[in-house]
């Protein structure tokens, strides 16, 4: 998480039980696609050729940019969104819907 160190500097008592901080590169596109089709199952998305796919796929790119931790809290919640809305695919406008649910900063 950004900005982790200056927050627990303000709370000793949670700063000591910190073991290490470790700071995480992006994941690099190729990585990112492997992290999202080891989910596509769960997710509904269709091949990789298809235009709706595509297009999920580039809206979680852009929400998450590469962020671990984002990308696997906005996966659980696009799963969330389909499943309220009972939709079986996933598209820009789902991962949209599932981005505004997530506490994420300003964007």
């Amino acid at each position: 998480m950004p900005g982790i160190e200056k927050r627990l500097a303000r709370y000793p008592q949670l700063y000591s039980r910190v073991g290490f901080v470790h700071h995480y590169k992006p994941l690099s596109a190729d990585e990112q696609a492997f992290v999202l089709a080891r989910h596509w199952p769960h997710l509904g998305l269709g091949n990789s050729d298809d235009f709706a796919t595509t297009e999920a796929i580039a809206a979680i790119a852009r929400v998450t940019n590469g962020n671990f931790r984002l990308t696997t809290r906005l996966v659980d919640q696009i799963e969330r969104v389909l499943e309220i809305n009972q939709l079986s695919t996933v598209t820009k406008e789902v991962v949209e819907a599932a981005r505004e649910n997530l506490v994420i900063g300003i964007m």
